[in-house]
């Protein structure tokens, strides 16, 4: 008999292969009610359940290690109303950014979660799987099953082991099934992945396709809405400190674009602040959607939005709304207040504000007024992923900006939202700098502040990045393909490990410290130096911990791989729809940047950049109750949080430079010089045009 844990596990796999065959190569199979059949197998049901469940019983004479056929049985519950949800075609698009896909997933996760237990939430998704949009049903049962209690334990699979067409060149599918098809398990050989496929070098913008086109960074992207749906249940989008984390987390995102772009060359990106104008940049994704294999459209060069009326979609975006909307940001910005329904001012000039402003510009459903304000970015996601046919002539779907899995492969993509964080920044130039209240750290000298390589030859304040070639197993997305494992691998950036380096002397009784590391480009692509203004918009977290500090000298060795805003390579591509781990610290728990991206690539010479570090005041940064970034999920909290927690630093997010500074400080030197606690210091990245297997 199947556990609870057999129960998902087939319902998160070959998400278009009808549920009555058999899964977890062949040794899963569920005993399915008459009822749960779709139309199309319901009349034939019998027969299927007798041919695919021929397995269940070991044949005479077999070893007690002959694996046997796991069966799950089915409660014949009563058909659930899922009619709402049929609305998006079984094999359509589903986007996060249409306003009526976004209700239909969150009427989707509310019915996943009134289920009463695990049990029945699997009878109730077991009915509803083949016969639902296979992204709609992935992402509502993946956000419900990280949501309820009594599903803790339930290992939920990233998109790319479900739909790695999402994620990677189609041209490797038919490759991946032939070999799939012909050879015995053993002896399968892994498919190559070319890292160029979308552009030729003569196309500028192809030196950042390392970046946009990465892997673990669009899964981040996918995961990150994920845990913070926009609509929905209001117990799962209320989290703490959302809106703020919505402009956080891409805010840093578009600053290691920016810095990524200065060590290739590559300007400043130009925010899209204009929608009427011409789109210089197109963009070729060469990926499909293998639920009806067809292509997301291409976008050709100085194309123009328009007006989006789409009736199959129930969309109508108009490019005046959009700029009156944002009109009405910017004017409620520099307000001080935005205005609700009822006339009643909410205050912007808070430390609370920018959560505010967040859940208004994105929008979520926390936005204070919807009608007034407007669904500015969703909008602006719709307004370009369907410049190519807005009024649905052609029958094409959107592009690869209107998904959360593709966004972050397009050049637009950073030029939208380098605008929208512009518009946060307009919002925080309103605050005055922070004062040496916020900023000293009594008793606290930061002496010194190094990098070394995590190896004997270390060069100090030296970081290495490279090519890496690794796997990944992509056999749980193949519907109707060959069972077990198939691989394909895959060039991605890599750096050498590397260890932080602080010592610190300390006058005073025992107590906590917050440690807040940050990297900053020192110049631009033209090897002219940045303004400090300029480098502190740019400033990357690289890590925040706390330390126990004691009186006298402190020695602080911290591992680049603890980082609090990574996730470790193993659980960003880790394939848990085939795992028997029963352990619940396998868990997945895929919201965090990806490891492999932390440090920018640099160049063959070397790019300096400049290294902050601060030990700010825990008195002052101090959430209760506190938290281990060791246990479960807690190693990326500066972008994903904590699970069901307060965000765990009572401190605006960014800080100390998410705030302008005073006219007289012009340099990093100039910030640090007035406090002990702080230190700054050169590095170099250099890159290695080598690769490196992955063991």
């Amino acid at each position: 008999m199947g556990t609870i844990r057999d129960k998902f596990r087939g319902l998160l796999q070959h998400p278009y292969e009808p549920l009555f065959l058999p899964k977890s190569d062949g040794q899963l199979f569920y005993d399915l009610p008459e009822k749960f059949f779709t139309d199309r197998y319901r009349p034939i049901g019998q027969n299927l359940i007798n041919r695919f469940s021929a397995g269940s019983i070991a044949p005479a004479g077999t070893s007690a290690d002959t694996p046997v056929m796991n069966r799950v049985p089915l409660n014949n519950i009563p058909e659930p109303d899922i009619k709402f949800a049929e609305a998006i075609p079984r094999r359509g698009a589903f986007s996060l950014f249409i306003p009526e896909h976004r209700l239909i997933a969150g009427r989707l996760i509310e019915l996943f979660l009134q289920q009463p237990d695990a049990d029945t939430l699997g009878d109730v998704a077991a009915y509803a799987r083949d016969r639902l949009n296979g992204p709609l049903f992935q992402y509502a049962l993946a956000s419900a099953l990280l949501h309820r209690s009594d599903t803790e334990d339930v290992p939920v699979p990233s998109f790319l082991h479900l739909f790695p067409d999402q994620f990677v060149d189609p041209a490797v599918f038919p490759q991946m099934r032939e070999e799939g098809r012909a050879v015995l398990q053993p002896n399968r050989m892994s498919v190559d992945i070319p890292m160029n496929y979308t552009a030729s070098d003569r196309v500028t913008e192809q030196r950042l396709a390392y970046f946009r086109e990465d892997i673990g960074v669009n899964l981040h992207h996918w995961h990150w809405h994920l845990v913070y749906p926009g609509d929905g249940p209001d117990r799962i989008v209320r989290k703490n400190r959302r809106g703020e984390l919505f402009y956080y987390m891409h805010q840093q995102m578009i600053a290691r674009y920016q810095i990524e772009r200065y060590s290739q060359g590559l300007g400043r990106v130009t925010p899209m602040d204009n929608l009427r104008a011409p789109i210089p940049e197109p963009y070729y994704p060469k990926i499909l959607r293998s639920a009806n294999n067809r292509t997301y459209p291409a976008r050709y060069a100085n194309m123009t939005l328009e007006d989006v009326n789409r009736p199959g979609d129930q969309l109508r975006v108009a490019v005046a709304d959009v700029e009156r909307q944002l009109q009405r940001v910017i004017a409620a910005i520099d307000d001080g207040a935005v205005v609700t329904p009822s006339g009643q001012r909410t205050p912007l000039d808070n430390f609370r504000g920018i959560d505010v402003l967040g859940d208004i510009i994105e929008s979520s459903a926390l936005s204070v007024n919807r009608q007034l304000y407007g669904d500015t970015h969703n909008s602006g996601h719709i307004l370009i992923s369907f410049v190519h046919d807005p009024r649905e002539e052609y029958l094409e779907s959107f592009g690869v900006m209107g998904d959360v899995t593709t966004a972050m492969r397009d050049p637009i993509f950073y030029r939208w939202h380098s605008y929208v964080d512009n518009i946060f920044l307009r919002h925080k130039l309103r605050f005055a700098p922070y004062g040496a209240a916020d900023l000293r750290n009594a008793g606290v000298n930061l002496l010194s502040l190094e990098t070394e390589l995590d190896r004997r030859d270390s060069v100090k304040n030296t970081l290495l990045t490279f090519w890496q070639r690794s796997q990944v197993d992509l056999g749980a997305g193949l519907d109707f393909g060959p069972e077990g494992n198939v691989f394909v691998t895959f060039t991605h950036l890599q750096h050498a490990a590397f260890n932080y380096r602080l010592q610190v002397a300390y006058s005073g009784t025992a107590k906590p410290a917050t440690v807040r590391i940050f990297l900053a480009p020192k110049r631009n692509e033209r090897g002219q130096p940045l303004s400090f203004e300029e480098q502190r918009r740019l400033a990357i977290e690289m890590d925040t911990f706390r330390v126990n500090l004691t009186p006298g000298i402190n020695n602080i060795i911290r591992r680049s791989v603890n980082s609090s805003v990574t996730i470790p390579y193993e659980r960003t591509f880790r394939n848990v729809a085939n795992s028997n781990i029963g352990d619940t610290n396998f868990r997945f728990c895929g919201c965090g940047w990806p490891s492999h991206m932390l440090v920018p690539k640099g160049d063959p010479i070397g790019v300096e950049y400049d290294l902050f570090a601060m030990l700010s005041n825990h008195d002052r940064d101090r959430v209760n109750p506190l938290f281990d970034e060791r246990t479960g999920c807690n190693d990326a909290h500066s972008f994903c949080g904590l699970r069901d927690r307060t965000y765990p630093d009572a401190r605006n997010m960014g800080f100390p430079f998410d705030r302008r500074v005073a006219n007289t400080v012009r340099s990093f030197q100039d910030f640090v010089a007035p406090y002990q606690n702080m230190r700054v210091t050169t590095i170099t990245i250099r890159f290695t045009n080598t690769v490196v297997a992955r063991t």
